[in-house]
């Protein structure tokens, strides 16, 4: 690993842990569009890389802090878990399936979707 490498490596976890913690966002926002530009990443690697790093909970401490504000629905929180996990696994399946022209263009919809909504947003 260059050291090049390693500063992009640490850039990105940066930025994705405090917009994580910011607004909620971090790995498909952030680290995906990082990995390919940083890094060269295929589609397939960078979202599968990006999933790798959520496997721990890289967030406990952003969690806490919202914890001790008392803006946690704990309730709602543990239904979407499990039904993410559901969710993902099949997302994985149909995503691993994919070509990356394909899987680079269902992505690039899903963010200007969910960007334009939130731009728009009254």
């Amino acid at each position: 690993m260059t050291t090049t490498t390693i500063v992009s490596l640490i850039v990105i976890g940066l930025l994705a842990g405090m917009l994580s913690g910011l607004v909620g966002v971090g790995g498909g926002i952030i680290m995906v569009p990082l990995l390919i530009l940083f890094l060269g990443f295929s589609q397939h690697q960078a979202q599968g890389t990006s999933l790798t790093v959520l496997v721990v909970p890289v967030t406990a401490l952003a969690v806490f802090n919202y914890y001790k504000q008392g803006y946690i629905n704990w309730k709602y929180a543990l239904v979407i878990a499990m039904f993410f996990v559901i969710g993902g696994y099949f997302g994985s399946k149909l995503a691993v399936s994919l070509d990356q022209k394909m899987l680079k263009k269902v992505f690039s919809v899903v963010l200007i979707i969910v960007g334009a909504k939130l731009l728009l947003e009254k």
